[in-house]
């Protein structure tokens, strides 16, 4: 955990590692109708679930450093998007493939669900040895995705990264992202290689698939056996989390008219991360949680309107 008496500007520092995308947002104003117009509300918009939590992170006030790759011919972009949210970008440029694209297409009309056709692209080139020792060297925590194993030509190399932070004092927290990349991975192969992580973030499906479990109580029980800190997020029931010999904490989401929920469970990370690094407190993580997702929700795109 951090030191209480440190540098607050190198208590607070956090570095991301994850997933860059373009975001194409498409709002249909009505159910899609098939071989005919939908009048829509369409938005492009910087993306991807790790850089998503690293510009909230920097809009929050924490001193941000990410890591990912992007292609070549978009590298000044993106690491001017991320710097204007306060990050500090150590962004590759690939020079065969292209960034990573998303077209996101919302439905309000069926349950506030998404459908994501999804390029990955240049994040399939990610290099978790661009994370430097120096990099971790005095951070209070290291954040990534699940995505981040997805794309790796290694997975292993991704467990290594957690365990080299670990070794030096630095907190890591990961946010799984998909249930269904849990499947395809394997839950047991996944969680073999975070098993050093402080802090997990899944949501009620990707809980499910690491633990077999369906009742969200089991769930975070099982989860908290593994992890000094669980927070199970819930959707519009909020999060139910829990510290490694303290009771479960349930903070309720804040209502929110929501425009697209892309983005609200990485700035829900963010939020979580941004007072955990001050305080260390479970519930005072979570009620900074639900507030940033709720923020979230209610704007397009999963990156905070600058």
């Amino acid at each position: 955990m951090p030191d209480a008496t440190g540098d607050a500007a190198t208590v607070r520092r956090v570095v991301v590692v994850g997933d860059v995308f373009d975001d194409v947002v498409v709002v249909p104003h009505g159910p899609v109708r098939r071989d005919t117009d939908t009048p829509s509300s369409i938005r492009h918009t910087a993306g991807g679930s790790a850089a998503n939590a690293a510009a909230w992170l920097g809009t929050l006030g924490v001193a941000v450093d990410f890591v990912g790759t992007v292609g070549a011919a978009d590298l000044s972009r993106h690491g001017a998007a991320l710097a204007a949210a306060g990050v500090t970008p150590h962004l590759t440029g690939d020079e065969t493939l292209p960034t990573g694209s998303i077209v996101v297409i919302v439905d309000l009309e069926g349950g506030e669900s998404r459908s994501m056709l999804t390029e990955r692209g240049a994040n399939g080139a990610i290099d978790p040895d661009r994370v430097s020792d120096d990099l971790l060297a005095g951070a209070a925590l290291l954040h990534l995705t699940g995505y981040s194993f997805l794309d790796a030509r290694d997975p292993t190399r991704i467990g290594d990264l957690v365990r080299r932070a670990r070794e030096v004092g630095v907190d890591v927290s990961v946010d799984p992202a998909s249930s269904g990349f849990i499947e395809d991975f394997g839950a047991a192969a996944f969680l073999e290689q975070i098993k050093l992580a402080t802090i997990v973030f899944p949501n009620l499906d990707e809980g499910r698939a690491l633990t077999g479990l369906v009742d969200p109580d089991e769930v975070l029980a099982a989860l908290g056996e593994l992890f000094p800190v669980v927070a199970l997020t819930l959707g519009a029931d909020g999060v139910i989390a829990q510290q490694r010999g303290g009771p479960p904490v349930r903070v309720a989401a804040h209502p929110s008219a929501i425009v697209d929920p892309t983005g609200a469970g990485d700035s829900f990370c963010a939020g979580f991360i941004a007072s955990w690094v001050q305080k260390a407190d479970v519930h005072a993580a979570s009620e900074a949680a639900v507030a940033v997702a709720a923020r979230a929700v209610t704007m397009v795109g999963g990156r905070p309107i600058l």
